[in-house]
């Protein structure tokens, strides 16, 4: 299912036999603010009340003060209830620890308080709230467009049954989870501060020596001072000779002079050895390295070529000969792994690109980094006087992050989803230019770019941009779905006066082109790239079909297409078709073919859109380790020419070891074979003794992970893989309809989209079979890291680990949910062998989330992704100990009560 499809089938909610649940949920269309009428919310019985369950869901995510506020009492009675319930001591929250985690602490209060409460622990006003939920990145649908009733929670002193069962809660804490329940583990987004690190630990492994073929550059070498000198080759060369120093403890003397004995490292740039930017050529022999670069971004790619491999040798050792490298994949751009979605150039404290992120991402192989821009917040104009206000911060912060990512051999892009709609209101001073609406919606507008005014502002508020940061990479845009924008871009062109009596292909090619003269008034370079998203029939029927719209665009516009969509697959058995960004299904599919033929035959640069660190199938980690699956891949787009990627969504902008095997194909000549390219990056990364197994583990990973139930939107936005065993088992139905990635609740059949249901349990419970295997040999593997890679190798371990006990989870509780429906309508001895199976799925679940608690307490990326922020901290796996422990108890006085 395709995501426009989704947002509007979203809508509606049907409750079942639940009880005490009236008989159906309306879906709530006013305003939240209008305060319609709204579902109760789920109740949690493992908990003595809500006071309990809301002191225990925000022990991580607010301070005592606030809650003491929230709840009107004292931050003596917060603590004497967190203690009673053995939680482990309360931690002071940074301001922008408080900052990057709203939407776990709306999601985690959403059954828990009414809308006024929750601002109020938020610290936000209604304007604030109800921008949120209604602008970031969809959160109003992923918290399923309705807002259950709760009534307003206040404090009281706890009943004797609640502290009774509080200290139950106690008990089980302490001795399901021991002394890890006091652990304070790698704090939330600490991650943040290790990708933003610039420092460089040692890399050399004692016992390494260098072979008699290869050069050691221990002691004796001259570093030159390069050819020409410029401050960005300077900077280079200093960089590696501090590399050396402290990655690999050798320490190279600086200097001009040249002797007779001398061994020397030469720099040099020329521009002659090839025509693309970032290529380069070493020789290297006895007496004299020398380092030849297209460009200075030719120089970085040689240094970073050259620490590869030494990195992978384990000293400072070189092959003698030559090496040469063309750039053939460019520009090849992804998005940050933690930055906030909503205006990141308005508050410079939120950088989004630190400049330890963008070191490792461009040693990865990547060359440029996106976010978000909204043409109205970054310029002035004449022709709507309205817009641009706070325009002057964002353009020096983002002049800021262009000059420094530079320096890193980074562009900045701009995603443009434009022209935004506007109110109503916006129109009665510009009735001119009003266009479209949704169906059933006229509180928003379109800017119909049919009208001369619209596409000269756009073309105005381009050029300005890219005058006042003049060294921005470029542009890519959407131009159907997502946001209402264009007239034909969500398909109901019928609202506009002009656009409803044009082609759709017209509309959108032409808006393209003013895109395009909009950043050629000031830039002759900067990419411009038009996205295929939301073309065609199989996804909005607006009549933008690529073969119409895609010779209509000039030559220097190169077409962006998704690589693996409308490719068939038969996973168990089912036959289906990808519609959503997947890693388990290797691109390319006909689609982006058909588009890059016809691009091809325009003259057109083709780029494909990937995702080679994580993709919704499972983004509760920061990467999936299947680099097999990625090389694959990038093998498969050399034969259709591809010439260019864009390599994350929001989703997966983390620098990873399959980011590091993609980039072996990002230069010509292309490798000899994939093995070749997996085993470098086995050895860089984890040593020699250690490498064959972690291959094997790899394969066993990619093998397993093709058989996940892939097909679109349908079923990753709806199954618990991000949540794993933090998502909670119900013995009654809940009558909710899973919501976007956030609430997946019980509602199973939806999890599984086309699929049967018993099909999709066994391609989860086949997955985690196959992947538990590739685990056992990464955990062998592991005795074999040498030390200095050894703590990289166990954060890669408990990454492989969480996709394990997310998959096993997914099996069991999409089993769970199968028995559950025969067992509310069983009776005698049936009914009680359905409730024992339910019992022992729920005790299985009880060891996975010990483990995935282990994971979590360790690494603070576990179950983060940017726009979605924590799906669940720690204290959510021990909630769901809790929680199995209740429905293990109700089952088994069921059966008690029944012989």
């Amino acid at each position: 299912m395709d995501r426009r499809r989704f947002l509007e089938q979203s809508a509606a909610y049907v409750l079942v036999r639940a009880k005490p649940w009236p008989g159906r949920l309306e879906a709530q269309e006013a305003p939240i603010e209008q305060g319609a009428s709204t579902p109760l919310p789920i109740p949690e019985p493992h908990f003595p009340d809500r006071l309990h369950l809301f002191i225990w869901r925000n022990w991580e995510l607010a301070n005592i003060d606030r809650l003491a506020r929230v709840l009107e009492t004292t931050p003596e009675s917060i603590l004497e209830i967190g203690n009673s319930m053995g939680l482990p001591k309360k931690v002071e929250l940074s301001d922008d620890y408080l900052q990057r985690i709203y939407i776990t602490v709306i999601r985690q209060n959403w059954h828990i308080l009414p809308d006024d409460q929750l601002m109020e622990l938020l610290g936000w006003d209604v304007q604030e709230y109800e921008y949120h939920l209604k602008e970031d990145d969809f959160l109003w649908v992923k918290l399923g467009m309705l807002k259950p009733k709760c009534d307003r929670l206040r404090y009281s002193p706890p009943s004797p049954l609640a502290r009774e069962r509080a200290a139950e809660i106690r008990e089980i804490v302490r001795e399901t989870m021991g002394a890890a329940i006091d652990e304070a583990g790698e704090p939330a987004f600490t991650f943040i501060k290790r990708l933003s690190d610039t420092r460089t630990t040692s890399l050399r492994d004692p016992s390494s020596k260098a072979f008699e073929n290869e050069i050691d550059l221990s002691t004796g070498w001259i570093l030159l001072s390069p050819t020409p000198s410029s401050r960005f080759l300077l900077d280079l060369v200093q960089d590696f000779r501090m590399y050396l120093a402290a990655a690999m403890d050798s320490e190279l003397r600086s200097g001009g002079a040249v002797g007779s004995v001398q061994k020397l490292i030469r720099i040099e740039a020329d521009s002659s050895i090839s025509h693309a930017s970032g290529s380069f050529e070493i020789s290297t022999s006895p007496n004299e390295i020398r380092v030849l670069g297209q460009d200075a971004q030719g120089v970085r790619e040689a240094f970073s070529y050259l620490k590869d491999q030494m990195e992978a040798r384990g000293g400072p050792y070189l092959a003698r000969g030559t090496v040469r490298r063309s750039t053939r994949l460019d520009p090849r751009y992804v998005y940050s792994y933690f930055a906030l979605y909503g205006d990141p150039l308005m508050d410079e404290k939120n950088n989004p690109f630190p400049d330890g992120l963008l070191d490792k991402l461009s040693r990865s192989g990547v060359n440029g980094v996106w976010l978000q821009a909204v043409l109205r917040n970054l310029a002035p104009s004449t022709i709507f006087p309205e817009f641009g206000k706070g325009s002057e911060i964002r353009l020096r912060n983002l002049r800021k992050l262009v000059d420094r990512a530079a320096l890193h051999g980074v562009k900045i892009y701009l995603y443009l989803n434009e022209p935004r709609s506007m109110p109503a209101d916006f129109f009665t001073r510009h009735l001119r230019v009003r266009g479209t609406h949704d169906p059933g919606d006229t509180r928003f507008f379109a800017m119909c770019t049919s009208t001369t005014e619209v596409r000269e502002w756009l073309s105005e508020s381009l050029a300005y941009v890219f005058s006042q940061a003049p060294g921005l990479g470029g542009i890519f845009c959407i131009t159907a779905s997502e946001n209402l924008t264009n007239c034909v871009s969500h398909g109901h062109s019928e609202f506009c006066p002009r656009c409803s009596k044009l082609d759709g292909s017209n509309v959108i090619a032409q808006l393209i082109r003013t895109f395009r003269t909009g950043v050629r008034r000031k830039s002759a370079s900067a990419d411009i790239i038009a996205w295929d998203w939301g073309w065609g029939k199989n996804w909005i029927r607006n009549g933008a079909n690529p073969s119409n719209v895609i010779p209509q665009l000039p030559e220097d516009v190169a077409l962006l297409s998704v690589s693996e969509w409308a490719k068939q697959i038969d996973r168990g058995g089912h036959p289906a078709q990808v519609g959503e960004y997947s890693i388990s299904v290797v691109g390319p599919g006909p689609r982006a073919l058909q588009n890059w033929e016809i691009a091809r035959r325009s003259r057109l640069k083709r780029l494909a859109k990937v995702q080679w660190s994580c993709t919704w199938e499972i983004s509760a980690v920061p990467y999936i380790p299947v680099p097999g699956l990625i090389v694959q891949h990038c093998e498969n787009l050399v034969k259709p020419g591809v010439e260019g990627l864009m390599a994350s969504w929001t989703v997966g902008g983390y620098p990873s070891p399959n980011f590091e095997v993609a980039k072996r194909y990002y230069f010509s000549p292309l490798p000899f074979s994939s093995e070749e390219v997996l085993r470098e990056v086995a050895l860089r990364r984890y040593g020699k003794d250690a490498a064959s197994q972690i291959l094997d583990a790899w394969k066993a990973f990619g093998e397993a992970f093709v058989q996940y139930p892939m097909e679109g939107g349908n079923v990753v936005y709806h199954v618990p893989t991000q949540h794993g065993p933090a998502n909670l088992l119900r013995l009654q139905p809940t009558g909710y309809k899973a919501g976007m990635m956030l609430f997946p609740y019980d509602d199973y059949e939806h999890w599984v989209g086309s699929y049967p249901v018993r099909i999709a349990e066994d391609q989860f419970q086949k997955l985690a079979v196959m992947w538990k295997k590739g685990l056992e040999t990464f955990l062998k593997a592991l005795n074999r890291v040498p030390r200095q890679k050894l703590s990289a190798a166990q954060i890669d371990l408990g990454i492989a680990e969480t996709c394990y006990l997310h998959f096993q989870s997914v099996a069991n509780q999409i089993r769970f949910y199968r028995l559950r429906e025969e067992y509310l309508s069983a009776h005698g001895a049936a009914q009680r062998e359905l409730g024992r199976q339910m019992a022992q799925i729920a005790e299985n679940e009880i060891q996975l989330s010990v483990r995935q608690y282990h994971n979590a307490r360790r690494d603070s990326c576990i179950g983060y992704e940017a726009s979605n922020q924590y799906y669940y901290r720690p204290l959510d796996l021990v909630e769901k100990v809790l929680n199995c422990h209740y429905v293990q108890t109700r089952i088994t006085a069921e059966i008690d009560r029944q012989v």
